[in-house]
């Protein structure tokens, strides 16, 4: 199982609307993730951070690729532009993979 992880940056004032847009996430946004083989996928914020984790069932490049080709993650980053400020891999279209320095399982 790989994991993935990123960061972003929530613009001020926004972490409400932020959180209640995810309270009420789009069922085919879900539905995409899942058949990208995603699970697990958590977000945290503290102050205008966001930091997100997921584990990639079918991998990472598996997991980009289905996103990447989606009009529904298309239509969902849009959405939520105006809330927070996602850097993007020029390469994947995905927020950059973070390096992973330490595991303790």
């Amino acid at each position: 199982m790989e994991r993935y992880a990123w960061k972003a940056t929530l613009r001020d004032g926004q972490l409400d609307e932020y959180r209640r847009r995810h309270d009420a996430i789009w069922g085919e946004m879900l539905q995409v993730l899942k058949d990208a083989g995603i699970r697990n996928y958590t977000i945290w914020n503290v102050g205008n951070e966001l930091f997100g984790y997921y584990e990639c069932a079918l991998g990472v490049e598996h997991a980009a690729r289905v996103q990447a080709q989606s009009p529904v993650v298309d239509r969902w980053n849009e959405y939520m532009k105006d809330v927070m400020v996602m850097q993007m891999d020029p390469e994947t279209g995905a927020q950059p993979l973070l390096t992973q320095v330490f595991l303790m399982e």
